[in-house]
């Protein structure tokens, strides 16, 4: 479980989150949208140690981040930032084995099973073929699947994502989102597209100015009250023909006027 209490964070004497206070359950698939510049980024990096909140504590199975050792914190954690370093000579397949660095001791080799793991996590990414190219010959929606791959290589008991599916064809968003909705660990990833957020994610932080706005199931946070609350635009909300999809529609002319 990883818990969020009273969390707030100055940068450069500017407030970016205010008194924010969460639960994320094990195993939860979370979504957090908001408008640019509203914290996303922020809080996602409070929680992987990357901010130190001006007050307030994040706890990770009942523990203080700050009782946790970044070494041990990439055993429990793996990020996929917005902006990934890439610029490696490396093979895709060097690439990923990175992933498994947390685990092993400073002269410890990889064995089998870390390129079992390896191969797993590739295969997951459809990015098995692709495992001899280097880095530097891939597209960016292909580099985006391998950071992806290295990240679930470090077998994490949470994966967190900053807009990931912003490199990618839609295709290859829808793909993502479900393949990581069926993972078996908690996922938490800042996402634009409410449609997605609404049919993919089960519980849903919506953030605003750096607060919070609403946390909950789709129903309860992606209503048309709080979309033109956060977003300054109209919305409807309707079941398509498949009853489990819910389409969302934008009063464009509302925005003409």
């Amino acid at each position: 479980m990883i818990e969020i209490e009273n969390v707030t964070v100055k940068l450069n004497g500017k407030q970016i989150l205010k008194d924010i206070s969460l639960k994320i359950l094990p195993g939860q698939f979370v979504g957090i949208i908001g408008p640019n510049g509203s914290g996303k980024s922020t809080l996602l990096k409070s929680i992987y140690k990357i901010i130190k909140p001006s007050s307030g504590n994040v706890f990770i199975h009942k523990k203080n981040i700050t009782e946790i050792s970044f070494a041990e914190m990439a055993k429990k954690i793996a990020v996929v930032g917005q902006f990934n370093s890439t610029e490696l000579d490396c093979s895709v397949k060097e690439f990923v084995i990175m992933g498994r660095y947390p685990h092993k001791g400073k002269y410890e080799r990889m064995d089998t099973d870390d390129y079992d793991i390896v191969r797993q996590a590739l295969d997951f990414m459809d990015m098995t073929s692709y495992g001899t190219r280097k880095i530097s010959e891939l597209s960016g929606g292909e580099r985006q699947r391998v950071v992806i791959a290295r990240a679930l290589a470090q077998q994490p008991q949470c994966l967190i994502l900053d807009e990931p599916t912003n490199h990618l064809d839609i295709k290859y968003q829808l793909q993502l989102l479900n393949k990581l909705k069926g993972l078996p660990i908690t996922v938490i990833m800042s996402i634009h597209d409410i449609a997605f957020a609404y049919n993919f994610f089960e519980y849903i932080i919506a953030l605003k100015d750096g607060e919070l706005v609403k946390s909950g199931t789709p129903d309860e946070v992606i209503t048309a009250p709080i979309i033109k609350e956060m977003f300054d635009v109209d919305i409807k909300l309707s079941h398509c023909e498949n009853k489990d999809v819910v389409c969302i529609y934008y009063d464009v002319a509302s925005l003409l006027k």
